[in-house]
């Protein structure tokens, strides 16, 4: 599989995030803490999220 993501810092805090395949698309904006907690919630692989307790 092909699955890429392109992130970048903004200002404020911010990060964009686009699909790397399809970059004339509006980036998604997230808050660096809500960024970060999606990517603590990936598994080990990357790819299953982690149940939390």
């Amino acid at each position: 599989m092909n699955n890429c993501v392109e992130t970048a810092r903004l200002r404020g805090a911010l990060l964009a995030v686009r699909d790397s395949k399809d970059v004339g698309r509006t980036p998604l904006r997230f808050s660096a803490a809500a960024w970060t907690a999606f990517v603590d919630g990936l598994g080990p692989d990357g790819a299953r999220p982690r149940h939390l307790s």
